[in-house]
Parts: C-alpha cells; structure tokens; sequence
C-alpha cells in the first residue's frame, strides 16, 4: 500500500470456505432454486475479521486449522488477496476444512447457513507455531482477536497476550465449552444477542462478563443499538440506519473494525466506528464486495523472521 501499518493483529479461530447464495427465498423440502447471485470466500468469524482489519490499513495474521486438502489451496489465495497472512494450526491435516454453505435472502438481507465449523477439528493448545510463539514473546502484536472457534488455543494465546499487555479482543458469537477459562484473560469482550452463558438470561450477560474482571464489554442486537459497559459506566450506542442486502458476517466485519478503530481511540468510539463499517459491510452482497480492490497481493507486515 505504501503506507505504514496502523496496528498489528493476531486473528486466532475458524476459517471456512463460504459458498454464497442470493436467492428470492429458502428452497423449501424437495425443491430446487435458481440463485440471483453467487460469491465464494474464505469465511469464519476470525477469518472476515481479519480481511477487514487488513483492508482498514493493519497487518493481520490469521491461525487457524487449514492443511493440505484441495479446498485450502482457495482460501489461502483469497486471504492472499486481501492482505492476510496465514499460520496453519494442522499443516499436516489432509480432511477438507470446514465448507459453509449459505443462503441470502435478497429481499431482507437475511442468511440461512449450514457448516460444520471447526467441530472434530480442535487443536491442542500446545501446538502452537514456534515463530508465533516467539512474536508474541517479543510483542510484535498490538491486538489479538479470539473467536471461540479453537479454545484450547485460544487459552493458550489469552493467557501469553494478557501477560505480556497484549489486548484481548473476544468474539462472543454464541456461548461455547471453554469460554470460562477465556474470558477471565480478556481485555474487550463484544458479543452477539445469541451469546447465553449457562445460568444468564439477556439482562445478565454484562454483569456477568464484568464480574469476570472484563472492564470492557458490549452486546449488539443487529439493528438496534449496541449496549455496553465501559468499566462502572453503561450506556448505548446507536448504529446506522440502512436497508440491508446482506447481513452474512456483519459481526466478524464489526470485531475486526473495532480491533483496527481500538488501536486509535476510545472504547466507545471504536464500537461507534465499527457499527458504520458493518452497516457498509451489509449494504452489499457477499463479504467482500463492500470493500474497494484489494490493497495489496501479500503483506509484508510478518514473516517467518520477523
């Protein structure tokens, strides 16, 4: 880009590869559909949060469970693409990486999706990478997002950022086994209206992730306005009003906006910047088509060096 690096991220969780499809509405039992539209993309709530915090101006770097099947050979080239550089958690796995295939409905912006995720794909947290090992070490990241996606690693990863003053970003997108041996290592938590832990009901979520020793957490609901506790102070931030086409990966869009905006300012502001890039985000087909060309072909940002 020829323009210095606004921020070094660490995206830890599921990477996929997203079939998409705009149609007029889900096929009902039995019936075949034309579709409207198609894109195909690498996917996963770390993976777009990466793509976003890469296409913003940061240098991310994406760990996730890929190997050498077929199908991984198109994801690394679209993360290629958009600026993103991979470590793989299973370089030596030989099954498919998990495949998404998704339905947008034109009308509302409203998907249907059916994946396996990262289920029987889990990583020991004791494999990770040595260089990355060593970069966290030597804290050549500013921020490191975790999607709940690999928990094992997830801990790991929480447990070297939160002691070297790493900030902790977690994607809450629903409540997962091994989110309570996270959370206590997190910096900002922001979760979804489906984010539930065992024993809470809406109301309590908040207080619960500050009684944690979270000081920062927030809980968007789509189109409504993004609660939040900023420390002892609560309150709400609206987000834009807009007709969307597509609202597939408007969460990870808004994760890595805010670890991008976070870098830059303020809580509150950063949620508020994040919510004007997601509502772009939702305006158009497909998780990619928001953005402008790609900003780069590779990023020079991390290597195996250094």
């Amino acid at each position: 880009m020829g323009e210095p690096s606004r921020g070094r991220g660490l995206f830890v969780g599921l990477t996929t590869l997203d079939l998409i499809y705009q149609v007029e509405a889900v096929p009902t039992s039995n019936q075949k559909v034309v579709a409207q539209d198609v894109a195909i993309a690498a996917g996963g709530p770390a993976t777009n949060a990466a793509v976003t915090f890469a296409h913003l101006g940061g240098d991310a770097l994406l760990l996730s469970s890929l190997g050498q099947h077929p199908i991984a050979g198109l994801i690394r080239a679209d993360l290629a693409t958009w600026g993103v550089q991979h470590r793989d958690l299973d370089p030596e796995q030989q099954t498919s990486p998990a495949v998404s295939s998704i339905l947008v409905t034109a009308a509302t912006g409203d998907r249907a999706v059916v994946s396996r995720n990262a289920v029987g794909a889990q990583v020991a947290g004791d494999r990770l990478p040595a260089d990355l090992i060593q970069a966290l070490k030597e804290r050549r990241f500013d921020v490191v997002l975790l999607d709940g996606h690999q928990m094992a690693t997830s801990e790991a990863i929480a447990q070297q950022a939160k002691a070297l003053g790493i900030p902790v970003v977690v994607d809450g997108g629903s409540w997962k086994p091994g989110f309570g041996a996270v959370l206590p290592h997190t910096d900002y938590a922001i979760c979804s209206a489906n984010f539930l832990p065992p024993g809470c009901d809406s109301a309590d979520v908040l207080p619960y992730l500050r009684s944690l020793g979270i000081a920062q957490v927030a809980r968007t609901h789509g189109s409504q306005p993004v609660e939040y506790l900023n420390r002892e102070q609560a309150g709400q931030i609206a987000v834009p009003t807009i007709s969307p086409v597509d609202t597939l990966g408007a969460g990870d869009i808004f994760h890595g906006a805010f670890c991008y905006f976070i870098l830059q300012t303020g809580f509150e502001a950063a949620i508020a910047q994040a919510a004007q890039v997601a509502a772009r985000a939702c305006q158009f087909f497909g998780p990619r088509r928001w953005m402008d060309a790609p900003p780069h072909l590779d990023n020079p940002g991390f290597s195996n060096e250094g």
